[in-house]
This record gives C-alpha cells, structure tokens and sequence, in this order.
C-alpha cells in the first residue's frame, strides 16, 4: 500500500491527506456533539437547553468563515486547516476538567472553539479541491466536490454513533481523552505532510476584500443562507423534540435515527453527479440549481399539510416519509451548491469566495436554529415547516440570478 501511494502523484496524495484531515475531524466532531447531548441529558437538561450549548458553535461560524477565506489567501490553506485541527483539540481539552466545572457558558465556550474549527477545516478542505483538482475538467471537479461533500455528512451520522458507543464504553472524560489523542495524531501528520504553500493568493489580499464582488458568488450565497435555514429551522430543535415528545420516543430513538438519516443522506450528496445528470456528460448550473430548489420547496409544505387534523393521514408515517423524501432532495440541492460554489470561485484565492459562501451558509444555520426553539416553542412543528416552504421559494427566487451554461445555435 505504501508503494502504492508513493506512485501517485503529488496532487493526488495532497488531496487524499486533505480529505483524511477532513474524514477525521468530521468523525470528532459528530462524536462530541453526540457526547455534549447526550451527557447533559443525562444531566437534566431539556433539549432546548441543550439546543443552546451549540449557539456559539453556530455564531461563530458566521464570523470564522468570512475571516477565514481572507486568512487562508493570505498564509495558505495548509495552515488554516492546521489551525482549525489545534482549535478542536483545545476545545477537547477544555471538557476534560472536573465535572463540577462543565457549566452552561464553559461548555458554550468549548463549542465556540469547536465551532470555529469546524469552519476553518471545512473552508479549507473545499477551497483546497479548487487547487488540487483539474479545474478546467468541471465534471471531474464536480465529482471530487461531491464525494467531499457526501462524506463529510456520511461520517458526520457514524461521529454520532462512535459518540454514544464512547459515553457507554469509556465515560465522558474517557471519551474525551480518546478523540483528543486520535485528532491529535491527525494534526502531527498534517503539519508534517501537508503542502506548505496550498491555496496562498499570490498577491495578499485586503481584509475589506472578504466581501465577494462576484454577482454569481453573492446571488449563490444568499441561496444558501434561505437553503440551510429552512432546513434547521425544524430540523435542528423541533424535529428531536417533537419525536420525543408527540411520538414517544426515548433519546437513543432520536438519536439513532438522526444519525441515520445523515448518513443516508450523505450518501445521496455523493452520488448526486450521477442523479443530476453525469452519465450524459453534462455538468451543473444554474438552471439546475433553480429546478432542484422548486422541487424540494414543496416538501415541507405537503408534510404540514399532512399533519394538520384534517388530513386524516397517520402523523408519524406522514413526517418520517417527507423527512425521508426532504433529505433525498435536500442533499442533492446542496450538492449541487457546493459544485457551483467552487467552480465559481476565482482561482487565485479561492478561499475568499468559498469563505464568503460558507459565512453564508452559517449564517442560514445559526437564524434557522434560533427561529427552530422559538416557532416550536409559540407555534408548533407545523409553523417551522411553513416558514421552511417560504425560505425555500426564497431559495428559488434568488437561483434565478445563477449563470446558465451558454447554448449555440
């Protein structure tokens, strides 16, 4: 095998460590998100509580990926993703204190650090395929996007359950120290292997550049602001909680199912070339985008149809079905996002746009997570689904702007 990977080229073994420092950080962080819930159930916490721990997590998301493309033009995507490995290994770190210590703002802090690297390794993880990738072949770039993209989720769903399997084996503290040393191993190979110069602008841009100028970066990002806020604005606190509370079902329940259902759909993200249309040679645009957006923005609005007394239809067949059919749609639409997003990005810097993306992307995440506690809490679960239809047609109406291929004739 070592020979093996010796014959490979430098690009290609540059990308495998990329998509290695990515695959092992993903697993950590669904294992320590999986751990924080679970613990503090076990705690008392109810789940908005709980919901609340990650709010850094989220905020600072918002703010790491707007600096964060700036940061890894300006000294490479090489150290911004070193950067985001030590960053988690310190939030790892800051649990490992007695049990009396783990209050509510020490653990929000731990979960700023989390949040930030999670957001620094992911921007330089997609911004790297730009470099190492055959830019100019865009199904081949397509493709590599993808199964990034669908790993990521697939073993963002197996952190959950190393998370629970950890807790029940080890403890939390033991737990803990297991992720810190394997996450610790990652980042000694990373900084000894990863190239030193990988995604460095050659001329460093300004801070006040963060901001894209690009009119398909900017109408792409707002997209996705509207996308992943409909998404956790029911997926994030009302869905685990409406499963708990209106269903009956234990937390191993909730959580063994929202584990799964991330993992199925990061399998859907991966072959997401192959639905949209990779056998015919084509590649995404923006019309692609704009018809799987419409598609998708029917789905929550059907399944609140279906829940209201009037429909006559089973209330847990008809959730489990549309979140079954939401995440097939979902994971495609965000698939195809995160193609166009690095096929769109400059290629000197390309972090910058990426950067600006994701800001976006978190952005959507940290409104819907906050609108997810309170709809559900004043309105109920058919509320987020209906303002998740309105984000969608959002999503729709700003696909519109996204640049088409160019036809002949």
């Amino acid at each position: 095998m070592l020979s093996a990977l010796a014959n490979l080229s430098s690009e290609v073994r540059q990308y495998l460590l990329v998509t290695g420092n990515y695959w092992a950080f993903t697993l950590t962080d669904g294992a320590l998100r999986m751990l924080v819930v679970l613990h503090f159930h076990q705690l008392g916490y109810n789940p908005l509580e709980i919901a609340l721990l990650f709010l850094f997590y989220e905020f600072f998301g918002v703010i790491t990926n707007l600096v964060g493309g700036w940061l890894g033009a300006r000294i490479g995507l090489n150290k911004t993703m070193n950067i985001g490995l030590s960053l988690q290994v310190i939030a790892l770190l800051m649990l490992t204190v007695p049990e009396s210590m783990l209050t509510v703002p020490w653990v929000m802090a731990a979960q700023a650090f989390s949040g930030i690297a999670k957001d620094l390794n992911k921007m330089s993880a997609k911004s790297s395929v730009k470099q190492l990738a055959k830019a100019q072949v865009e199904g081949h770039l397509y493709k590599l996007v993808a199964i990034l993209t669908g790993s990521k989720n697939t073993l963002k769903g197996i952190g959950f359950f190393l998370g629970g399997m950890l807790l029940s084996l080890a403890g939390f503290a033991g737990a803990v120290w297991i992720l810190i040393g394997v996450l610790s191993l990652v980042l000694l190979l990373s900084l000894i292997k990863l190239k030193e110069d990988l995604g460095k602008a050659k001329v460093k841009p300004k801070f006040t550049e963060v901001f894209s100028t690009s009119s398909a970066v900017n109408a792409l990002s707002a997209a996705r602001l509207f996308l992943f806020g409909a998404r956790d604005i029911w997926f994030v606190v009302a869905l685990p909680v409406y499963l708990s509370s209106a269903f009956g079902w234990d937390h191993w329940a909730v959580g063994g199912f929202l584990a799964s259902w991330i993992i199925a759909y990061g399998f859907v993200q991966a072959a997401a070339p192959w639905i949209t249309g990779r056998r015919s040679g084509k590649h995404p645009d923006g019309m692609s985008a704009l018809r799987w957006a419409i598609t998708l923005t029917a789905i929550p609005a059907l399944i609140a149809l279906g829940l209201g007394d009037n429909s006559g239809l089973h209330p847990q067949w008809v959730l489990l079905g549309g979140l079954g059919i939401f995440g097939v749609l979902f994971a495609i639409n965000s698939s195809l996002h995160s193609y166009l997003i690095v096929s769109y990005a400059k290629e000197d810097g390309a972090s910058m746009d990426v950067g600006f993306y994701y800001m976006a992307n978190a952005s959507g995440r940290l409104i819907g997570t906050l609108l997810s506690g309170w709809l559900f809490q004043v309105y109920g679960l058919s509320a987020c689904l209906w303002i998740s239809a309105l984000f969608l047609l959002m999503t729709s109406g700003l696909s519109l702007a996204l640049p088409r291929h160019k036809t002949t004739g």
